[in-house]
């Protein structure tokens, strides 16, 4: 090892090779004891190694490494945070050759005692199995331990929570004084629009002659910054075709929108406000509690009652698979069911009358 004093600090100074076979010098200051910097220098080698006779809590940050370049970053930031707090703490000293599956089903087990969400245990047992994924596919680990440890949690919460036109209709009395954030609402419930898509939408997204909107951007206030990135997948990229009435509606806001420039953004506030109006006007309008994603939930609800087919459902939203659309909805088909049942009834006593 190779830890100096540094005044009242410690350092450590070292060579290494990257993985092009280059030697580098390695100086980093400002450790509180000597065994802080002998534990850095040795973290820091082994995660240079670049093999699988290493912790987990360095092979994670290999991970991250590569991902965080592949993965938009307010999706980078929830998986860090996932896996610093809910995995990172049982499998940091264990070696990543060393894990079984028998590991695994422990920390799921204690996992499942902290009565947790299934939809939540869900997510963070794939986020385990991610790495572990990571690890076979480029490291030559044998095989995932998750795979054989099985799974826990649900994918899907059940059914969804909506509000009917009714209730949203109730709730938007709420907000009638404040003409943004009523345009807002009114996008994301008759457009089901995700609220990043909304917030990210210029007065250049808008064709009012032909009544549609242009959706190919996404935007996030992450740490103070405002962020604009594609879309969440490929198909979320579309154009949506909005009723007359709601043209109207848009056509009067962007009347008063003076100085506005083509490209800026035409909602100018963020997702936490628009969280913070939802929750108020629940409130005061009595409504049932949903929360702002299920504002689209809402307008698919709207879209199956009105008889439209998965496919049609899904090319609106921008499903990237309609699997996802029949996963999400398929508690509100059965009603659909039965009426297409009674239609066929009709049909067939029209053959026998006719």
């Amino acid at each position: 090892m190779s830890a100096t004093r540094d005044g009242k600090m410690w350092r450590c100074q070292f060579y290494y090779k990257d993985w092009q076979g280059v030697s580098h010098k390695k100086n980093k200051r400002g450790f509180k004891t000597k065994a802080e910097a002998e534990q850095w220098e040795r973290d820091f080698l082994q995660q240079q190694q670049r093999n699988l006779d290493i912790n987990f809590e360095n092979f994670v940050q290999i991970y991250y490494e590569d991902m965080e370049h592949r993965l938009r970053e307010n999706t980078m930031r929830t998986k860090k945070f996932i896996i610093e707090l809910k995995i990172i703490p049982y499998f940091k000293k264990k070696n990543m050759n060393e894990i079984k599956a028998s590991d695994i089903r422990a920390w799921q087990n204690a996992l499942m005692k902290k009565g947790y969400s299934e939809t939540y245990l869900k997510t963070v047992n794939n986020q385990l199995s991610a790495i572990f994924n990571y690890a076979v596919r480029y490291y030559d680990l044998k095989d995932n331990p998750c795979r054989k440890a099985g799974s826990i949690g649900k994918s899907h919460a059940g059914e969804k929570e909506f509000w009917t036109k009714q209730e949203f209709k109730q709730f938007l009395v709420t907000v009638e004084n404040k003409p943004e954030t009523k345009m807002a609402f009114l996008l994301l419930y008759w457009t089901g629009m995700r609220i990043g898509e909304l917030l990210a939408l210029t007065y250049n997204d808008i064709d009012l002659e032909k009544r549609t909107i242009s959706v190919n951007k996404s935007y996030q206030r992450i740490e103070g910054r405002d962020i604009i990135t594609p879309p969440k997948t490929p198909k979320s990229k579309r154009i949506i075709t909005i009723p007359p009435f709601l043209t109207e509606e848009l056509k009067e806001y962007i009347s008063h929108l003076y100085g506005i420039m083509a490209d800026e953004r035409m909602f100018r506030f963020t997702k936490s406000y628009m969280e913070h109006e939802i929750i108020r006007g629940i409130k005061a309008s009595g409504v049932k509690r949903i929360r702002l994603h299920d504002i689209r939930h809402s307008h698919a609800s709207l879209l199956v009652e009105m008889g439209f087919t998965p496919l049609a459902i899904a090319e609106r939203l921008g499903h990237e698979k309609i699997e996802t659309t029949l996963n999400t909805y398929s508690h509100l088909y059965p009603n659909k069911q039965g009426e297409l049942a009674d239609k066929l009834e009709i049909e067939n006593s029209r053959e026998e009358e006719e």
